[in-house]
């Protein structure tokens, strides 16, 4: 099977995984997966994206602090990632940025330090940040223009006109399950009008299964649902989108796809 499938995004370290984690692995390439890039959240999820990075060929690994996790950071948890960032299969620092939906979570404006130390890490280390943007659109887009960072923001759920902002910072989008989604008016007109050479396909897994397994849990096998959708949509191929998601990965995050 030609393997076209590059999972921008996904959480192999969930718990979600833990009873089959290794032999859902093991089966991904032959479903058609060439690469994943598996994201920390926290310290435990950066050690294990590294853990699997290191096991397995096609999957890479990003790390970072969350902004749901910004609160109550040891004082050295920036040297910390930058020892992370220089293991040999690390690709970006991520999954980083803001989100306002659980107020109770950590305070606007230590999401906003954090968020910002780490995209100047990412300069420093010359890599690639992927963007957490929750109910956040204004100071999300306010920082990036600041500091014009490379990398995508990630479950886009802007509208198409902050689309071609982020765009024209030569930002990546990142598009997943939501756009299969049965009330998802916008994601489908982001879909729509985002230029085909700055689209990564992602899944988020464990979360945010595609139609028709929306509400289980998702594996990085199910974007070729997300690009059937986004085919229809924009009038093209599933091939052409998932080869575009490729290409655009490869180059982004520096990886000569497996496949």
């Amino acid at each position: 099977m030609k393997r076209f499938i590059f999972d921008s995004h996904a959480h192999y370290d969930d718990e979600a995984f833990d009873a089959d984690r290794e032999e859902l692995l093991q089966r991904l390439p032959e479903q058609g997966v060439c690469n994943v890039v598996s994201m920390g959240a926290d310290y435990d999820g950066c050690r294990g994206a590294l853990e699997l990075a290191s096991r397995y060929s096609y999957i890479y690994a990003a790390v970072g602090i969350h902004p749901e996790n910004a609160a109550g950071l040891p004082e050295d948890y920036l040297s910390q990632i930058e020892e992370w960032s220089n293991a040999p299969k690390v690709v970006a620092i991520g999954e980083i940025g803001l989100d306002y939906h659980y107020e109770d979570m950590a305070p606007r404006e230590v999401q906003r330090k954090v968020f910002e130390d780490q995209i100047l890490l990412a300069k420093r280390r010359n890599l690639p940040i992927v963007v957490h943007d929750r109910e956040a659109h204004g100071d999300t887009m306010e920082i990036l223009h600041r500091h014009r960072p490379r990398g995508v923001v990630h479950c886009f759920s802007g509208s198409v006109e902050m689309m071609c902002e982020v765009v024209k910072l030569g930002m990546y989008i990142g598009l997943g399950g939501v756009v299969t989604f049965k009330n998802a008016r916008v994601a489908v007109e982001v879909a729509r009008e985002i230029p085909l050479d700055r689209l990564l396909t992602e899944t988020d897994a464990p979360y945010l299964a595609p139609e028709p397994f929306r509400g289980k849990r998702c594996d990085s096998s199910m974007i070729r649902y997300v690009a059937q959708r986004i085919a229809e949509i924009r009038g093209i191929t599933a091939d052409e989108v998932l080869a575009a998601g490729r290409r655009n990965a490869e180059v982004l995050f520096d990886i000569i796809a497996e496949g």
